[in-house]
Protein backbone atom coordinates (compact mmCIF):
# COMPACT_ATOMS: atom_id res chain seq x y z
CA UNK A 1 0.00 0.00 0.00
CA UNK A 2 1.16 3.10 -1.19
CA UNK A 3 2.68 5.88 1.53
CA UNK A 4 0.11 8.91 1.15
CA UNK A 5 -2.84 6.23 1.19
CA UNK A 6 -1.87 5.46 4.66
CA UNK A 7 -1.87 9.16 5.53
CA UNK A 8 -5.26 9.95 3.86
CA UNK A 9 -6.48 7.01 5.33
CA UNK A 10 -5.10 8.21 8.81
CA UNK A 11 -6.20 11.88 8.45
CA UNK A 12 -10.03 10.27 7.74
CA UNK A 13 -9.69 8.13 10.71
CA UNK A 14 -8.68 11.26 12.94
CA UNK A 15 -11.30 13.59 11.77
CA UNK A 16 -14.31 10.85 12.31
CA UNK A 17 -12.91 10.32 15.38
CA UNK A 18 -13.17 13.94 15.96
CA UNK A 19 -16.79 14.43 14.37
CA UNK A 20 -17.58 10.99 16.91
CA UNK A 21 -16.47 12.28 19.88
CA UNK A 22 -17.80 15.79 19.30
CA UNK A 23 -21.48 14.03 18.53
CA UNK A 24 -21.66 11.82 21.63
CA UNK A 25 -20.19 14.97 23.42
CA UNK A 26 -23.84 17.09 21.97
CA UNK A 27 -25.60 14.10 22.48
CA UNK A 28 -24.42 13.38 25.94
CA UNK A 29 -24.51 17.22 27.57
CA UNK A 30 -27.47 18.32 25.24
CA UNK A 31 -25.52 21.05 23.94
CA UNK A 32 -22.55 22.04 22.15
CA UNK A 33 -19.07 22.87 23.87
CA UNK A 34 -19.03 26.36 25.62
CA UNK A 35 -15.45 27.57 24.55
CA UNK A 36 -15.73 31.21 24.67
CA UNK A 37 -14.56 32.80 27.10
CA UNK A 38 -17.07 35.61 27.46
CA UNK A 39 -20.58 32.75 27.86
CA UNK A 40 -18.02 30.17 29.62
CA UNK A 41 -19.31 30.46 33.44
CA UNK A 42 -16.44 28.08 34.63
CA UNK A 43 -13.69 30.35 33.12
CA UNK A 44 -14.86 33.54 34.29
CA UNK A 45 -14.84 31.69 37.62
CA UNK A 46 -11.56 31.36 37.40
CA UNK A 47 -10.65 34.54 36.77
CA UNK A 48 -9.66 33.65 32.62
CA UNK A 49 -9.46 36.74 30.36
CA UNK A 50 -9.02 37.25 26.62
CA UNK A 51 -5.63 38.24 25.61
CA UNK A 52 -6.99 41.78 24.26
CA UNK A 53 -8.61 41.88 27.32
CA UNK A 54 -5.41 41.36 29.21
CA UNK A 55 -3.11 43.62 26.70
CA UNK A 56 -5.90 46.42 27.16
CA UNK A 57 -5.83 46.56 30.92
CA UNK A 58 -2.26 46.08 31.33
CA UNK A 59 -2.06 49.29 28.46
CA UNK A 60 -4.09 51.20 30.39
CA UNK A 61 -6.28 51.09 27.41
CA UNK A 62 -9.53 49.16 28.99
CA UNK A 63 -12.25 51.43 28.99
CA UNK A 64 -14.80 49.05 31.29
CA UNK A 65 -16.64 51.39 32.52
CA UNK A 66 -20.25 50.10 33.77
CA UNK A 67 -21.83 53.87 33.54
CA UNK A 68 -21.56 53.85 29.82
CA UNK A 69 -24.34 53.08 26.99
CA UNK A 70 -22.81 49.85 26.17
CA UNK A 71 -20.77 48.95 28.86
CA UNK A 72 -17.55 46.57 28.32
CA UNK A 73 -14.27 47.62 26.08
CA UNK A 74 -14.19 48.63 23.14
CA UNK A 75 -13.19 46.37 20.45
CA UNK A 76 -13.56 42.51 19.09
CA UNK A 77 -13.40 41.04 22.57
CA UNK A 78 -16.65 40.01 24.18
CA UNK A 79 -15.39 39.07 27.95
CA UNK A 80 -14.44 42.93 28.52
CA UNK A 81 -18.04 43.22 29.71
CA UNK A 82 -18.34 39.99 31.52
CA UNK A 83 -17.79 41.80 35.02
CA UNK A 84 -20.44 44.19 34.65
CA UNK A 85 -23.29 41.86 33.83
CA UNK A 86 -25.56 41.53 36.53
Amino acid sequence: MPTWTIVVLCAAGAVGFFVLGMSLTLMIKGHPIDSEISTNKNMQRLGIKCAVQETREADGTADCAPDTAQPGCTGNCGACDIQHKE
